[in-house]
């Protein structure tokens, strides 16, 4: 079975579980299900009763979809993603927006923890991304058979929604509460960075660090889908005063910044359909 076999398979299932096409996609990352608390449910689906969906091996992930309302509009929340460094391949990372963009989706909302590479910034804050650097040594573009499910050389000039920026950005202004813009770098993970990595990526102008959404970026481009995403920043990188990793702080922090997150997406969507 090709790739667009298996993606048809997972939509058919999904369509006769009652989700309708053109929903918003909404990927949401580690720390920030917070959201999922204002949505009208009508469906939640375990990844594991999705046709040839992957399994999700993130401790903490839930790994479920969820299908309802926000603020009048239809949204498929993916809580939980993929990784290169739990030895999927990219086709199987991304699988989320491939299906998303078969049930009609145009528009993709990402969140995702990451450290902050730039020590302006504090813990608990949301950075908008602005552009990204691949550091995954990978692509989801550069795999075999992907020329079935779309072009391979994909345009990266602005790859997150200028409209959707502007938006962000006024929404965080008009509630009066800090919304930084910055640079985004994926690494491959799962290990935490050293000290001399978090200079060099300093060196070559990141913002935030983490070990997700830039493949998920790349096929939303490759699909023509409208893209904005925000890291919520769980830690700060400072080579000079490294601690090592406390999860709770992390997860404490990611649940400080979901909350100004939460009212962005919630304000993107109500402009939806003005």
């Amino acid at each position: 079975m090709n790739k667009q076999e298996k993606i048809n398979q997972s939509q058919v299932f999904l369509t006769n579980m009652g989700i309708e096409a053109g929903a918003v996609g909404i990927i949401l990352g580690t720390g920030v299900g917070d959201l999922i608390d204002q949505i009208q449910i009508e469906r939640e689906i375990p990844y594991s009763a999705i046709p040839h969906f992957p399994k999700p091996t993130m401790e903490f992930h839930k790994g479920r979809l969820i299908y309802g309302s926000l603020e009048n509009n239809k949204v498929v929340i993916f809580e939980g993603r993929f990784h290169a460094y739990e030895g999927l391949s990219y086709f199987e990372i991304t699988y989320p927006v491939r299906l998303m963009h078969a049930m009609g989706a145009q528009q993709l909302i990402i969140s995702n923890a990451a450290g902050a590479i730039n020590l302006a910034f504090k813990k608990g804050e949301v950075m908008l991304i602005e552009d990204h650097i691949n550091l995954q040594a990978g692509s989801p573009l550069a795999e075999k058979g992907i020329e079935e499910l779309g072009e391979r050389f994909v345009d990266m000039s602005a790859p997150y929604s200028p409209k959707l920026i502007r938006k962000a950005k006024s929404i965080a202004q008009r509630n009066n509460f800090a919304l930084h813009a910055g640079v985004y770098a994926a690494v491959t993970g799962p290990q935490l960075e050293t000290k001399a990595e978090y200079r060099y990526l300093k060196i070559i102008g990141v913002d935030a660090v983490g070990m997700s959404t830039v493949p998920e970026v790349i096929v939303a481009n490759q699909l023509k889908m409208e893209c904005i995403a925000f890291s919520v920043l769980t830690d700060l990188c400072d080579p000079q005063n490294l601690a090592p990793i406390n999860i709770e702080d992390i997860m404490a922090s990611a649940k400080k910044a979901e909350q100004s997150l939460i009212i962005i997406v919630k304000e993107l969507l109500s402009t939806q359909k003005k």
